[in-house]
């Protein structure tokens, strides 16, 4: 299976505002840079969109390490809280609605496809590839204003 390195971050001018998103994709010797908006979003959907459209553009499975700065996002996998969503109806262990469950569901589907292993990094620290995913999320909301 291919290796692929991913880095993904999502911001919000206000929360809710206008948001963007922005990924690196790293195959063998080639990056590729991607980044998107909206004009009315929440900064968590920015972050699930930032990795649905980053393993989007994928075209065959691949073994991928996916490095982001959202809790909410590693989380969900990396202490099993989709596993428990799913078994809950896609409610909370505090029995509410999951927020953006359409986008979870699709980014499930997504990891069903890939083996995805996610990777949490500090935010706006000293990680170049998180920083620019930050800088490409931004810019994304300043071609919205």
């Amino acid at each position: 299976m291919e290796e692929v390195t991913i880095y993904t971050d999502g911001a919000c001018s206000g929360n809710p505002g206008p948001g963007g998103w922005g990924a690196i994709l790293m195959y063998k010797n080639i990056k590729k840079e991607i980044s998107g908006g909206k004009p009315d979003t929440t900064n968590n959907i920015m972050e699930l969109s930032a990795v649905i459209e980053a393993l989007k553009l994928l075209k065959f499975p691949c073994q991928v390490k996916l490095y982001s700065d959202s809790a909410y996002v590693v989380n969900a996998f990396s202490k099993n809280w989709i596993t428990n969503w799913q078994k809950n109806n896609w409610k909370t262990a505090d029995k509410q609605e999951v927020k953006n469950k359409e986008l979870w569901q699709e980014l499930l589907e997504l990891t069903n496809i890939h083996k995805v292993t996610f990777i949490k990094v500090k935010g706006h620290a000293d990680n170049e590839f998180n920083n620019r995913c930050d800088e490409l999320a931004r810019n994304a909301i300043q071609s919205l204003l």
